[in-house]
């Protein structure tokens, strides 16, 4: 009897592993215009506004698809898609429903918010743009879509390339800061590395840039708010990722929730269609954000028909929850509002993603679990992502040149972000495994071993304000409440203190304090922290301020009271040991600010392009002058500019050269310089190149990134550092919105961050 249930076992098992590899094998069809045609020819309108259709899953569990109210849907062919779905078994069970109980077995496509890393977590945007490495930054997205491939997710709604220059909007943690030029080549980086060239490959992922356009602007920096903005300012300084990312074949891009020129970008028919397809030549499909097309009620553009028919004339393809197309749109069709060929266009071009993504060869293609089992959050994907986290890391401040510490003596480690693991990762992880992030607490302890004594205090809570903490650490991500006085917190802190050579206060924000609907006016450190660092300030002994932050913070009183201080961004699955390298020397800090620090609120929005008024001031940075363009109670300069970022050596830039003094349109004209590293340690430095157009018809910024490079120089050794220059590179955007460069002189900058003074001048002719 035995015997005969394990034949029957066994029987089961290969019939149904041969049923799995049968429907797995790739099919020969059709090329993708005859096979879309075909198709189309077939399908219902019914059927063509469901794939129209983008639910969110709910988090289906396994053996629940068949029950759930979205199984009914698939089989009736209203759904093209689903997000918040993940695992090989989740998505296998529901892509079965579509290919075997729909009466067209279209396959359904699989996004996800794969952000900064799968389950093995890079830093956060802002902090891996830090690291101004093109081929780091592509080869972390590459591990995010082979790992989340290999969990069966085949669509990431990543990157994120708005444009930000008010730190008070949450989101900027999710971008690469504030300059065009530089988050236009993060944005071609990061769509090359999901996308790998050939998106039928099976480690490749569906790339969705967004949000489109200008959402990083919102009025007063609260999130989702009004944007207004001239279109001159757009072309020049907001959209110029959003090109990059068409440019490099980006397959889709999302809608912004914000309004343009009074219309949701989510119904905006300029932005999407006269912008983005006629004059970039976008050929992808348009998705909007989460409810975009209800959300156009509250902006007061109608009801859910009438917005929806917006969305769809406007060149919306898929609606992201809201599923105004898919039960309005019939409607809209029988009243002559919307025509039959734009609903065609839409599912056309879903269809086209599908084709490309090689779904109709093989709806399966990213369901095999032996790749969930062994390309997930492996160890060469750590070690990856340690060495990205610590590249990404910015020094602000070694007066005292405390850093790089010695693995030796006793550290006395304090403050509420030092044991907690869960917060490692920062905002928009939802893939992470949050449990393994290494804390800095025990990262520390593992890279100092047994040569140095740790000590460990919490010292205070992450904010007096129990709510306001809660709201900083949602999503699991929480730092449970020390209930004991702030009087008893800081006492212990300073006990251990008191035995220690060196005092390491690890603060900041929680993991959501930034981040999406995470808009903040005061961009201090809380007050709880402050209070507990005072207190340690008084000790004399020496002090590492070790800041985990999603955005620029203001860090006034911290520069002054304190020596040294390393910002760490949220540094993702390997925190802990990835700060440690940095702080013992294993890894010398190179990373460099993507976005400019402000002295005070009051300075926002504040970025290094800025352009000079009629009354700039003058030469006396932080004297007031009256009846010139200043503040009466702060300077004018940032704490720490764009392109700021320290390291243990020091970089001398000397002899700057030009090959000619005038350029004509069709040549290139080179500056170089030479940079010598005169300290004491190895580096790495990134060498930045700016350009001013002196005399424009319309008025130019004071300077313009144009070039960036990342070089490592050993101690005592000289690299020349060279950059061309093009016409294309002295182009902008006139008044009548023509990409023009003018004649005239030109000044060119190199040097180690924005306010470079290094400058030779060259004259563009006709």
């Amino acid at each position: 009897m035995k015997n005969s249930f394990l034949l029957f076992i066994f029987l089961v098992s290969f019939l149904t592993s041969n049923a799995q590899k049968k429907a797995s094998k790739p099919v020969t069809i059709a090329p993708k215009d005859i096979f879309i045609k075909e198709l189309m020819s077939k399908m219902t309108l019914e059927e063509k506004l469901g794939q129209l259709n983008l639910p969110s899953s709910g988090d289906i569990t396994t053996g629940q698809a068949k029950s759930s109210d979205i199984a009914k849907k698939i089989e009736e062919g209203k759904v093209g898609g689903l997000f918040n779905i993940k695992t090989v078994a989740k998505i296998r069970e529901v892509q079965k429903i579509a290919i075997e109980k729909s009466r067209l077995k279209i396959p359904l496509i699989f996004g996800m918010d794969v952000i900064h890393g799968y389950q093995t977590t890079f830093p956060i945007p802002l902090g891996v743009s830090s690291t101004w490495d093109m081929n780091l930054i592509k080869q972390s997205a590459r591990i995010a879509a082979i790992e989340s491939s290999a969990d069966g997710i085949n669509w990431t709604f990543s990157p994120m390339v708005d444009i930000s220059r008010d730190p008070r909007w949450g989101r900027v943690s999710e971008g690469s800061g504030e300059d065009p030029f530089l988050g236009s080549q993060i944005a071609k980086a990061m769509v090359a590395g999901y996308q790998n060239d050939d998106l039928s490959k099976t480690t490749s992922i569906l790339s969705c840039v967004k949000h489109f356009a200008l959402y990083g602007a919102p009025e007063a920096g609260r999130d989702y708010n009004t944007v207004d903005m001239s279109r001159i300012k757009m072309y020049n300084e907001y959209f110029p990722p959003y090109k990059a990312a068409v440019d490099a074949g980006v397959g889709s891009v999302m809608a912004s929730f914000n309004e343009i020129d009074g219309i949701p970008a989510t119904g905006n028919k300029w932005l999407l269609d006269t912008v983005l397809r006629k004059q970039w030549n976008f050929n992808g499909f348009l998705v909007t954000d989460y409810t975009g097309i209800p959300e156009m009620i509250d902006h007061g553009m109608g009801d859910l028909q009438a917005v929806s028919a917006l969305a769809l004339n406007a060149g919306i393809d898929m609606d992201m929850v809201g599923e105004g197309l898919l039960t309005t749109l019939k409607k809209s069709l029988a009243e002559g509002k919307v025509t039959e060929s734009a609903i065609d266009n839409a599912c056309k071009r879903i269809l086209e993603a599908k084709y490309d993504l090689g779904l109709f060869h093989n709806p399966y293609k990213n369901c095999d679990e032996n790749r969930a089992k062994n390309e997930i959050f492996t160890q060469e994907n750590r070690n990856f992502a340690r060495k990205v986290a610590a590249e990404s890391m910015v020094l602000l401040k070694n007066e005292k040149q405390v850093l790089p510490l010695k693995k030796e003596g006793t550290f006395a480690v304090v403050g509420p972000l030092a044991n907690t693991n869960v917060n490692m990762a920062g905002t928009w992880s939802v893939a992470t495994k949050q449990d393994e992030s290494v804390s800095f607490l025990n990262g520390f302890k593992s890279v100092v071993g047994k040569t140095a004594k740790v000590l460990y205090a919490q010292g205070s809570n992450l904010d007096y304000d129990a709510d306001f903490q809660a709201k900083a650490t949602m999503f699991g991500k929480e730092i449970p409440r020390d209930n004991r006085s702030k009087e008893e917190m800081i006492k212990e802190a300073l006990e251990i203190s008191k035995n220690a050579d060196v005092i390491i206060a690890v603060i900041g924000e929680g993991a959501e304090l930034s981040g999406e609907s995470s808009s903040r006016t005061n961009l201090e450190i809380p007050q709880a922290q402050k209070d507990l660092i005072s207190e340690l300030a008084k000790t004399g002994k020496p002090i590492v301020l070790v800041l985990f932050t999603g955005r620029p913070l203001v860090l006034v009183d911290e520069n002054e009271k304190f020596s040294t201080i390393l910002n760490v961004w949220f540094p993702g699955s390997e925190a802990g040991l990835a700060i440690s390298d940095v702080l013992f020397g294993d890894v010398n800090p190179s990373g460099k600010l993507t976005a400019t620090w402000p002295r005070s609120v009051g300075q926002i929005p504040i970025y290094y392009s800025y352009k000079n008024t009629g009354r700039p001031l003058g030469n006396s940075e932080g004297k007031f002058e009256k009846f010139k363009s200043n503040y009466i109670d702060e300077r004018n300069e940032p704490l720490y500019p764009f392109g700021f970022g320290l390291s243990y050596t020091k970089f001398e830039y000397s002899n700057m050269k030009i090959s000619s003094t005038k350029m004509v349109a069709n040549d290139k004209i080179t500056v170089s310089i030479d940079v010598k590293n005169t300290g004491n340690f190895d580096g790495k430095e990134v060498v930045q190149m700016y350009t001013r157009d002196l005399v424009g018809s319309v008025t130019r910024p004071v300077k313009e990134l144009k070039g960036f490079e990342k070089v490592e120089i050993k101690k005592g050794e000289t690299t020349t550092i060279s950059f061309p220059i093009t016409v294309e590179d002295l182009k902008f955007y006139n008044s009548d919105l023509n990409f023009v460069a003018e004649p005239g002189n030109f000044e060119v900058f190199i040097g180690t961050d924005s306010t470079t003074k290094n400058k030779l001048t060259f004259e563009l002719v006709n």
